[in-house]
């Protein structure tokens, strides 16, 4: 009887660790095209200029380069009274960055005061939701 005790023993912990590794690998990844929240709240950090309003910070993973790849989508309103252009950088925890400046290009002329830019960073070789997040956003000098 103790022999079948401890085989039934034996029995039920692999069974409960099988139950515990196929629910540890069902975690949800987010499907290409579907736009999700880049980070719990806690897990970004946020250094935003005052002339600066952050209106979207999301990320969608989408095809670019031939490969899936995830991508930041950022808009910033400028809430300054002044026409501005923002500096965005975007720190990973795994060593990656992104960033650029907004407006990309200046032909059109700055954001003016009330308006909102966006742009689309994709980050290269990574196709999988970011752990920790450092976000800056800077107004450029004039």
């Amino acid at each position: 009887m103790n022999q079948c005790k401890i085989q039934f023993s034996w029995l039920l912990l692999i069974f409960a660790a099988g139950i515990l590794a196929i629910t540890g690998c069902m975690t949800a990844s987010p499907k290409p095209g579907e736009i999700f929240s880049c980070a719990k709240d806690s897990d970004v950090n946020k250094v935003i200029s005052p002339e600066a309003s952050l209106e979207n910070f999301s990320c969608i993973i989408k095809k670019w380069e031939g490969a899936d790849t995830l991508h930041f989508n950022i808009a910033v309103k400028n809430i300054s009274n002044e026409d501005q252009r923002f500096k965005v950088n975007i720190f990973l925890a795994n060593g990656k960055a992104v960033g650029g400046l907004l407006p990309r290009k200046t032909k059109k002329g700055l954001i003016k005061p009330g308006d909102t830019a966006e742009f689309t960073y994709p980050v290269k070789d990574m196709n999988y939701v970011p752990g920790k997040i450092d976000l800056f956003i800077k107004t450029m000098s004039k």
